[in-house]
């Protein structure tokens, strides 16, 4: 396993339950803003034990072949719009 996707793997088990983060979030944490589709890439083969559900695209959108996001975000506490998004601003995970 790459260095990069441990890197990944290590900052998206640090997402609370109940929160979340974007792509290009972990990829910025992770060292490179511009590598938000190799975070995408690193959490489709992700071990068990990151909890890649808790990564949503920038516009709190889920991933179209992750079927048990939206229900495993919802079993967290985290409630969709209507339209079927994250509210990224009452959700999303701040560091700061």
């Amino acid at each position: 396993m790459s260095k990069l996707y441990q890197r990944i793997y290590e900052i998206v088990r640090q997402i609370p339950p109940g929160k979340v983060a974007t792509y290009g979030q972990i990829a910025l944490l992770a060292g490179n803003p511009r590598l938000s589709r190799v975070v995408g890439y690193a959490l489709h083969i992700a071990p068990d034990d990151v909890p890649c559900h808790r990564v949503v695209n920038r516009k709190g959108e889920t991933a179209v072949t992750f079927l048990q996001q939206q229900s495993l975000l919802e079993q967290e506490g985290i409630c969709f719009t209507a339209d079927g998004r994250v509210d990224l601003r009452l959700y999303g995970w701040h560091l700061l």
